[in-house]
């Protein structure tokens, strides 16, 4: 990994180890650079009413615009857990990384063996649903 990408890494582990997931069990860590050089980093929480659960993805986007950043500010996004395979977000998270980030910007999906899948946003979710679409 370069080095950005190990810090944002290291950044997302010490998310994943924050999480709340007394159900699950399954922790998820993320963590977002901005071209400022920032990270933001992110973590699940879980709920016993699982509706009310919030993803690393969604957490670490939401905390990132709560701070003032906005979609243009946003470099790469990085996302861990432990899984077999690079993990991948859920539909929920990736509709929502669509509306709050370039559809060019690229995603480091990987899990704890550092196994790295790199994406753009426009690859994890083709044709979606956006703001314009409300607007016909």
């Amino acid at each position: 990994m370069e080095k950005i990408i190990e810090k944002m890494y290291e950044e997302a582990i010490k998310a994943y180890k924050n999480a709340y997931t007394p159900y699950s069990k399954f922790n998820v860590g993320a963590a977002v650079l901005l071209k400022d050089g920032t990270i933001i980093k992110g973590c699940n929480i879980e709920n016993a009413s699982y509706g009310l659960s919030n993803c690393a993805e969604r957490t670490t986007l939401f905390t990132t615009y709560a701070m003032g950043y906005k979609k243009d500010d946003i470099e790469k996004f990085l996302i861990v857990a432990n899984t077999k395979r690079p993990v991948s977000p859920c539909g929920a998270c990736r509709q929502v990384m669509a509306e709050l980030m370039n559809l060019d910007t690229e995603v480091f999906l990987t899990n704890l063996n550092r196994d790295v899948k790199v994406m753009k946003v426009s690859e994890l979710i083709p044709y979606s649903f956006s703001g314009e679409d409300l607007n016909e």
